[in-house]
């Protein structure tokens, strides 16, 4: 797992391992200088490339074709889930009107925040704004008595099944860089998603769909963009596939006009043999662009059974809410994330929210009429894709996962509405080895800071991997030199959250 900078030749020679002044020469250059040019470089430009041909005739042909990058691997140990559905809630939910009561917010209501509790600056505010209750009533729900908000009437009967984590923090203020640090584990952009940490990782178990799947908000991205499913220094053919919105998700499925299967099937394999004579392992954009070239072709028979949601019954159409306008979106969505899971996809990532503020949860003011609407547009096919999960047999061995950035924060702002909080905030799991019916962690009295057992991304992460049979100390890429991780320098598994 771990292949050659790209920019590197291997310094093994054929004669022995003493080197002659020229070729240690030429070995000093290759290492100072390791994208400079080289003598294959000459070969092909100088004289019209007639030296390469000729160098390639005396070269052994190709021992195989290309691996697929995307082939199944095996996992470091026995997982307990197979694939992942994260539910990522774009702008930060308030965690403190979700999943997180605070009586103790009724009770100073309108008053400031204690002294005790220290400066808490935010982005738009600085902590001098009175303290806010929750409008709506939290109640106890299933055998484990879990608190939920009445945001959430059809998640809340699935409460035995789901673990909260109250206690996770980042460390930002702002979107993005929040956004980031959740996806690769860094606020800075241009590192690896965990999506494609993870297809890196496990590959696929479908050669007919993408690993990676994302499915964003109709009305446009997260303030992140696309480096939340990006591979950063990873190769490109593990970064996310994006579906678009409405009822043909995939493009150009249907081949033009006059191309018949067995003619692309040939054309395609033409391009096989060339390219395997003349292209280096090391260029992992020309890898990821043939391997799209498959991919496309196989999905043309394939993609769209798994899209059409046609072949579902009226029943469970009803269920996942696509009969009704507020829920009929995300609803298509979670259904649709179900029946790639069962096809063998490894990761989907589903957003709600993105694009304008007004089509996020990030409630600045009117906190009310924000959230009832987000709300209303996730809590049934939410519910739903965990009661489809399981009836089918597919709980076990999926992870779902619901999350966002950051919380929000216990003082009001614009008198109504709340500023970001990354101090502290919920994030729940269910299934994949999940052990549901359980609160793990908590915030403070007023719901301001992660008090116990706070949870960096990095446990977060290090968790997701432990649960998929991936050690984090074991999957790395070499990068400038130096195995970067997921983890960075790691993570804490969460304790008592896998059964």
């Amino acid at each position: 797992m771990s292949p050659e900078s790209p920019c590197h030749e291997p310094l093994a020679h054929a004669r022995g391992s003493v080197l002659s002044p020229c070729d240690r020469a030429a070995t000093v250059r290759e290492r100072s200088l390791p994208c400079a040019t080289t003598r294959r470089d000459v070969l092909v430009r100088a004289a019209h490339g007639f030296g390469a041909i000729a160098l390639g005739s005396l070269l052994p042909a190709p021992a195989a074709s290309r691996v697929n990058p995307l082939a199944p691997r095996p996992a470091h140990f026995a997982p307990r889930a197979k694939s992942v559905i994260f539910l990522f809630m774009v702008g930060g939910p308030s965690h403190i009107d979700t999943f997180d009561p605070k009586p103790a917010l009724k009770r100073f209501e309108g008053q400031q925040l204690p002294s005790s509790y220290g400066k808490v600056v935010s982005q738009f505010t600085d902590g001098s704004t009175p303290l806010l209750s929750s409008p709506w009533q939290f109640k106890k729900y299933g055998q484990s008595g879990m608190e939920v908000s009445s945001l959430f009437p059809h998640l809340a009967a699935c409460v035995d099944d789901i673990c909260f984590v109250r206690s996770f923090y980042t460390e930002s203020v702002v979107h993005a860089p929040a956004m980031y640090q959740v996806h690769t584990g860094r606020i800075l952009m241009g590192y690896p998603s965990m999506g494609s940490w993870v297809t890196y990782g496990l590959g696929s178990e479908s050669e007919n769909l993408p690993a990676y799947v994302v499915m964003p908000q109709p009305e446009g991205t997260p303030e992140g963009g696309t480096p939340c499913w990006g591979t950063g220094f990873l190769p490109a053919v593990y970064q996310g596939t994006v579906f678009r919105p409405g009822p043909a998700p995939i493009l150009h499925l249907r081949p033009p006009e006059g191309m018949t299967p067995e003619r692309q099937r040939a054309t395609l394999d033409l391009l096989q043999k060339m390219n395997d004579l003349d292209t280096l392992d090391s260029d992992t954009e020309l890898a990821a662009r043939i391997s799209s070239y498959e991919l496309a072709f196989r999905m043309q028979t394939h993609a769209p059974e798994a899209v059409d949601l046609s072949k579902e019954t009226e029943a469970t159409r009803r269920l996942y809410g696509l009969d009704h306008k507020p829920t009929a979106d995300f609803g298509t969505r979670c259904l649709l994330a179900r029946r790639l899971v069962e096809r063998g996809v490894r990761f989907v990532q589903i957003y709600s929210g993105g694009g304008p503020i007004i089509m996020q949860w990030d409630a600045h003011k009117d906190l009310v009429f924000n959230h009832e609407k987000m709300c209303g547009h996730t809590d049934q096919p939410v519910a739903a894709l965990l009661r489809d999960l399981k009836q089918r047999g597919l709980l076990d061995s999926t992870l779902v996962i619901w999350g966002s950035e950051f919380g929000r924060l216990p003082m009001s702002q614009s008198g109504n509405g709340r500023d970001h909080n990354p101090h502290g905030f919920t994030m729940w799991f269910a299934g994949g080895g999940v052990k549901g019916g359980q609160v793990i962690g908590s915030t403070d009295e007023l719901g301001l800071r992660a008090s116990v057992e706070p949870h960096s991304m990095r446990d977060f992460h290090a968790t997701l991997l432990h649960l998929l049979g991936l050690d984090q100390n074991r999957l790395w890429f070499l990068h400038n030199g130096r195995h970067e991780k997921l983890t960075d320098f790691g993570g804490k598994v969460i304790p008592g959250l896998a059964s």
